[in-house]
């Protein structure tokens, strides 16, 4: 927690507002992400994963430092050009779109477009004729928290032909891209991806179509309960390997840096709603929070996000719990499987600090679920 989130909260705390989770999230630290994104890897152009957190104030900040934008919806394109930013600065990167959407798009000036199979380009070709795509390829995911594998990309094989099908229907076959899956923790994992994108380029170059971009795709994490290297350390590894595979003919790359931008940058502050045992001789408490997977913690489903989580009882002995939400229904506990440490002396209304939650938590926010309202966001 940076100081400036400290002093929001304590201002907050003292003007008696007490209305339920808020998630705060300081602009200075998601500057330094940029810059730091930036520096690692100078040649490579950062798209900001719209989605992570589209704040209008971390959109605007962005744009201003230089940062491109990739989105996943029409809302997504309009919010980031109502920051002044050009439209040749932002990816359609969903590979799932409507036909209607992608016209939309088009209209609004996007010419860079995600693609996984044939049916997209041809939607593409029909509605945004003489546009730029490029097609993402299957990952494992092995080494991430939250692996993306399987909905989106096709196999390298099946690249080459989509790619193929686009440059034959009047369309610009741009590059190839891939995801290592979010929160991946390993630096060593884009080789492989690369790897594959350098074959898709020579059997196309061998067809006379000659591909220009890689996309990195997102995948650098943030701190939780783990250390995670330097984003430093993903610039070497990832420029070894473009070395590696495509030697002096390094194409032009892009990076989609979603949770590595925002993460650290947020904090929720929660309270403990209730603390109960469900037997006498329970060795594990349950606690609850007002605040659970549908209300910003969707991340902790099958507990593959585990959140810092600070109380004012830090230093104290701790104990197991099980660690809840407040909704009525049953698939709405954070964590069970692996029961959480927390101070044995916790009471029922505590607050209770959680930490790198600055993505991915205000957008999963269910409007009205059960009726507790979005998650509260402030940025400063």
């Amino acid at each position: 927690m940076t100081d400036r989130i400290h002093e929001f909260l304590r201002i907050r705390r003292e003007a008696g507002h007490d209305d339920g989770p808020v998630m705060v999230l300081d602009l200075d630290v998601v500057r330094d992400n940029y810059t730091a994104f930036a520096k690692a890897l100078p040649d490579t152009r950062v798209f900001y994963a719209v989605k992570a957190n589209p704040d209008p104030q971390v959109l605007d900040l962005l744009a201003r430092l230089g940062s491109c934008f990739d989105t996943a919806s029409v809302v997504e394109i309009e919010q980031v050009l109502a920051t002044g930013c050009s439209p040749d600065r932002v990816s359609y990167g969903n590979t799932i779109k409507r036909e209607r959407d992608i016209a939309r798009a088009y209209q609004l000036g996007i010419r860079l477009f995600a693609v996984d199979c044939e049916a997209e380009v041809e939607k593409i070709a029909r509605v945004a004729p003489g546009s730029k795509v490029f097609c993402r390829i299957l990952c494992d995911g092995s080494g991430a928290e939250w692996p993306l594998s399987r909905k989106f990309g096709c196999v390298p094989e099946m690249a080459t032909k989509v790619l193929e099908h686009a440059h034959k229907l009047g369309l610009s076959a741009y590059g190839v891209s891939f995801h290592v899956g979010s929160q991946q923790r390993n630096p060593r994992m884009w080789d492989g991806a690369l790897k594959a994108a350098s074959t898709i380029f020579l059997e196309l170059a061998e067809r006379g179509i000659h591909l220009s971009m890689v996309n990195l795709g997102g995948g650098f994490p943030t701190k939780y309960l783990k250390d995670v290297p330097a984003v430093k350390a993903y610039g070497q590894s990832i420029f070894r390997s473009l070395r590696k595979h495509f030697g002096n003919r390094i194409p032009e790359t892009i990076i989609e840096p979603g949770r590595g931008m925002v993460g650290n940058a947020g904090m929720i502050e929660a309270e403990v709603v209730l603390i109960s045992k469900k037997a006498e001789d329970d060795k594990v408490k349950w606690v609850y929070l007002d605040i659970g997977k549908f209300n910003g913690l969707a991340e902790t489903m099958d507990e593959m996000i585990r959140y810092p989580i600070r109380t004012e009882f830090d230093g104290d002995d701790l104990e197991p719990c099980v660690l809840a939400g407040p909704t009525c229904d049953s698939v709405d506990v954070l964590y069970e499987k692996d029961p959480y440490l927390l101070p044995v002396s916790l009471e029922i209304g505590s607050k209770v600090l959680i930490e790198g939650t600055g993505a991915y938590t205000t957008t999963y926010s269910a409007v009205g679920f059960n009726g507790f309202p979005p998650l509260k966001s402030f940025v400063i």
